[in-house]
This record gives C-alpha cells, structure tokens and sequence, in this order.
C-alpha cells in the first residue's frame, strides 16, 4: 500500500476527478474525489498495524500508536492551499495541527521500526550474513525517512520563503519518499530478499 498508495491518489483524482494538476501533500488529495481511498487505505493500514503482534511488548506498543496516528490523518483533514481549489469536491472542516503532529508521529513511529525494533537479535543467538545485511537496509530507511521528516518540516515553517520551491510539491515528493522507504524496510522484514539460509551441516 506504501508504494502504490500515492499513485492510486494522483491516478483516481485525474481519471475521475479531472485534477490535472500535483497537489502539494498526499493529506491533499482527501478533498478531492479520492477521499473515500485516502481514508479507506489509512484505516486498513491502521487495522494491520494494530493487529500486528512482534516478539516484545515494546513492537505491540509502537504498532498500536502507529495505528492511532494513522487514524488521526485519516480523519483530521489537513487544510489545501488556494491554487487548488480547482480540485476540492466539497469544503469540510479541517484541523490541521492535529494532523500534521498525526503524520509527523506516524512517520517517526515507522522509523522506529525500521531504527530500532527490526534490527534487533535474539539473544545468544549469532546474526547471519543476511541478518547483518538486512540491517544495513533498516537503518538506510530508517534515517531517510527521518531526513524526509526533517524536510518537510523545515519546508513547513519555510519554504514559502523560498521563491523557487512555489510549485514544487516538497510534501508530497518527501511523504511519497518516506513511504517508500518504510515499504522497503518491511519488505525486506518479511525477508522477501536476503532471507536467511540454513546451513545443513
């Protein structure tokens, strides 16, 4: 869902919405006629995560307040800028500090994930070659999306000081990023690649 989420939004909102133009953030494409696919996918992202149960209390809690923060962007609208009014469907109320510390929080718990939880080794238990090569790849992810993180807020408080980023939708490439970033950490979790091997003596 992390890769495909934000070209399902920008292909529904063109193909059914007539919104011909890249709208700043990802929470953007909640006013447009993708708001029932923005808001279903968060809620089964939501569901999974607090289904998920990993080997300490410590993975339960940072999944259960991953889930409670990915239900708060679902459901508290971030404002849209004026120059895209054109693809807004229907004016609701929006609350936007409660879901930018949504999505600011959501993204540091998956790079918590990714930092801190998947690297870690089962006590009295030798890491194999893969297992120290999936590290690797945790911890790539994991500070990119912290450096995503960064950015985006750092364009928050300032980017409208800097002329040429005016239609450059900063938000938007940055979460799409961090998206990918935590897909790839997943994927490699579930040890779709570099899965250890069983040496039969």
């Amino acid at each position: 869902m992390g890769f495909f989420f934000p070209i399902i939004l920008v292909a529904g909102a063109v193909l059914f919405g007539n919104c011909n133009i890249l709208l700043g953030s990802l929470s953007d494409y909640y006013h447009t006629i993708m708001r029932d696919v923005f808001v279903a996918v968060l809620c089964i992202i939501a569901i999974f995560l607090f289904s998920y149960r990993g080997p300490e209390k410590k993975d339960s809690i940072a999944a259960n307040l991953a889930c409670l923060f990915a239900f708060g962007i679902a459901f508290f609208p971030a404002s849209i800028k004026e120059d895209q009014l054109s693809c807004i469907i229907c004016e609701v109320k929006t609350y936007s500090l409660l879901h930018n510390i949504s999505s600011v929080a959501f993204f540091l718990v998956l790079s918590y994930f990714s930092l801190v939880l998947f690297p870690k080794t089962k006590k009295g238990v030798t890491p194999t070659r893969q297992k120290l090569q999936r590290n690797i790849i945790y911890k790539i992810t994991g500070y990119l999306m912290l450096v995503c993180i960064l950015i985006i807020v750092l364009y928050v408080f300032f980017g409208d000081s800097i002329p040429g980023l005016k239609n450059v939708p900063v938000i938007f490439i940055f979460e799409w990023l961090a998206l990918w970033a935590f897909g790839i950490s997943w994927i490699i979790k579930g040890e779709w690649f570099l899965e250890d091997k069983v040496i039969v003596a």
